[in-house]
């Protein structure tokens, strides 16, 4: 079974009139376990496919599957439950609460879930990124690349199906980024799939596949054969 199947996927947007095609005809399937790195200059497209993948967004046509299920088919609801339950994300932004302490940020998808045992489960997130230390500081009080990682933390924590990753390290300094890539390819080694969106080699790098796109079209989609080492756990914490 395919985590992800696209078949010539279309994705046009129409202002006053004037469509702009973003997407031409994508192709291409992701499996459990996979982490796969699309790559790409800014205005080609990869946002707007990660943004289609995620369930932000649908596409205008072509076919979509999810875990061997056609997304045409998706209510609203369902879709809602998709992001909150299956899919995790990561962004540049961080996205984090304010003024809140980092268990609680962790914590924060579980309140729109099934699930029980919220500060274990947070904690245990929190442990898998290196960051049981923080638990009880704030937002403010930590840095870029601990924020980055309580983000992830946070992505984490309903155990998704895929994790999201949308130019986690651009507001990172190259210490802090490579930290993050490590934790990100920890996580596939234990199992986690992953799809990293970059316009930067030495970050799509740390992945196992790299799907080029240019001009709303893939270019290229290869195996990464000299991945990028990630260093021991023990380097989590600093």
């Amino acid at each position: 079974m395919s985590l992800i199947y696209v078949e010539n996927l279309i994705k046009d947007y129409t202002n006053e009139g004037v469509i702009t095609s973003v997407l031409h005809g994508v192709n291409f399937s992701m499996e459990n376990g996979e982490f796969v790195a699309i790559m790409g200059p800014s205005g080609s497209g990869k946002s707007t496919l990660m943004h289609i993948l995620s369930f932000l967004d649908r596409p205008s046509s072509g076919l979509y599957k999810f875990e061997d299920k056609d997304t045409k088919d998706f209510d609203k609801d369902y879709l809602a439950k998709l992001r909150n339950e299956r899919i995790g994300f990561v962004f540049q932004s961080f996205n984090l609460l304010a003024r809140t302490t980092v268990l609680d940020n962790v914590k924060l998808p579980l309140i729109y879930s099934n699930k029980t045992n919220h500060d274990d489960l947070a904690k245990k997130a929190l442990a898998d990124v290196g960051l049981s230390h923080r638990l009880d500081y704030y937002t403010n009080q930590i840095s870029g690349g601990e924020k980055q990682r309580v983000a992830i933390a946070r992505a984490l924590v309903c155990d998704p199906a895929i994790i999201f990753a949308d130019e986690p390290t651009g507001n990172l300094d190259s210490k802090s980024g490579n930290s993050v890539l490590e934790i990100l390819q920890k996580l596939n080694d234990r199992g986690h799939s992953i799809i990293l969106v970059t316009h930067e080699m030495d970050t799509a790098n740390h992945a196992k596949r790299i799907i080029h796109i240019k001009d709303g079209m893939i270019v290229g989609d290869e195996k990464i054969t000299n991945r990028t080492i990630a260093k021991p756990d023990k380097d989590l914490k600093k």
